[in-house]
């Protein structure tokens, strides 16, 4: 989630946007439980609130890990998405310990030059775009322009490699496999000696993986310290105040007690406990993961209809199926998720009194900010399409259900994101 120095100050006294945030929530809920067709699809409602509201609190995003410590030095958001992957890992430990792991739809994505190239053009347009598909969803309410502009694009990088990603076979087949999943490596496959299935020796691995970004992270924000290229990040400043609370001082109906519970910025840490809860929550339900960006290449497929494209003549373009563009919007369980995303924003940011202030706050845009945030939006959403994901589909997902894709999309990741922050330093000189 990227936002502004004056959206994180200390919310003013007023108490209207407060109750709008409560009401809010309420009349979302009414309607979710009342109108959408399946309790599954409220339920997906419910986890795009969920983790709409940790994205938006704890100030936190995946494309920040590589953009602020390309920005500002600071790795500690790189660490904590360390952090979130391990104990990820510990969620998917236990559903699939005592069980079948081919009855989950696990994310055990293909490792091919399809996700080599998918991941570098991923990470060059999340640089451009400061956001990435989750964080997209968050930035239409806290930085509507960019996030606005990014979408379009991103939906039309998705629809335009539909194509690409259901025929090649650079993006369909792998290079290497394991026994249990012939699309990609599940690490446990790889340690089925070890007295646990596997999963001791996979946990292991994903610690030393965790272990060594986090020590790189440590010796890159080192080396910009001692260099003097360090301004750190000022909402981590803010999230690592110390809590001044005293029991003696408490009281339920308080404007102190209040500012704790819904005004507070999370830590990092703390994001990451709720997103990994949530995560643990969908797997459970839903036996698959966490994506987002598919459905942009529908949203996209549906703007076109507009023009006069039948659902038949997007379909056979894309190699899908026509009833992604013909059925109702909240029919897809992801679109619904994905709107639920952009819900929890908003009602965390009515209820810590920001969202005026926040909403406004973004609101020009240069010809050269719309170009670049056309071209970070095309190259994240081509990048899916190869890759076969997005920064939850092919990053955390994968990493959390044991699949070695995710660890080798974060690598290029990487690379595509420093390369894209150097050439948009260039662009805005």
């Amino acid at each position: 989630m990227s936002m502004s120095k004056t959206q994180v100050k200390t919310a003013s006294v007023s108490h209207m946007q407060p109750v709008f945030g409560f009401i809010f929530l309420a009349v979302v809920i009414l309607w979710g439980a009342n109108f959408l067709e399946t309790e599954m699809l409220f339920f997906r409602l419910l986890v795009g609130l969920g983790l709409g509201y940790a994205l938006s609190r704890a100030y936190t995003g995946f494309a920040g890990s590589v953009n602020r410590a390309y920005t500002t030095g600071s790795t500690k958001l790189l660490r904590t998405l360390m952090f979130m992957f391990f104990i990820s890992t510990l969620v998917t430990t236990a559903f699939l310990l005592n069980g079948d792991p081919t009855t989950f739809g696990l994310w055990i994505n293909p490792i091919n030059l399809g996700l080599i190239a998918g991941a570098i053009l991923f990470g060059f347009g999340m640089s451009f775009s400061a956001c990435c598909a989750s964080g997209v969803l968050t930035d239409l309410v806290t930085a509507l322009p960019r996030a606005f502009v990014t979408l379009i694009f991103f939906g039309m990088g998705v629809f335009l490699g539909f194509p690409i990603q259901r025929n090649s076979e650079f993006v369909t087949t792998t290079w290497f496999n394991s026994a249990t999943f012939e699309s990609g490596v599940f690490l446990p496959d790889l340690f089925k000696w070890d007295g646990l299935n596997g999963f001791i020796g996979a946990l292991v691995l994903t610690a030393i993986f965790c272990g060594i970004v986090v020590f790189l992270s440590f010796k890159y924000e080192r080396y910009r310290k001692q260099n003097k290229t360090y301004s750190g990040h000022f909402v981590e400043a803010q999230q690592d105040q110390p809590n001044t609370f005293d029991t003696k001082d408490y009281s339920l109906f308080s404007s102190e007690t209040y500012h704790r519970l819904f005004v507070r910025p999370w830590t990092l840490k703390q994001g990451a406990v709720v997103i990994t809860l949530i995560f643990a929550l969908l797997m459970g339900v839903t036996k698959s993961g966490w994506g987002a960006s598919t459905p942009y290449g529908f949203w996209f497929g549906k703007f076109l209809m507009l023009f006069g494209f039948s659902p038949e003549a997007l379909a056979t373009f894309t190699s899908g199926a026509p009833e992604h563009y013909s059925a109702p919007f909240f029919s897809h369980p992801v679109n619904t998720q994905n709107v639920g995303i952009m819900l929890g924003t908003i009602f965390f940011l009515l209820t810590a009194n920001k969202f005026k202030q926040t909403f406004m706050s973004e609101m020009h845009l240069t010809k050269r900010e719309l170009i670049l945030f056309a071209l970070g939006g095309l190259a994240m959403g081509f990048g899916t399409r190869l890759a076969n994901g997005c920064n939850v589909g092919a990053l955390y997902t994968p990493i959390a259900q044991f699949s070695l894709s995710g660890w080798i999309f974060l690598i290029f990741m990487v690379v595509g994101g420093i390369v894209g922050n150097k050439f948009a330093k260039a662009w805005f000189k």
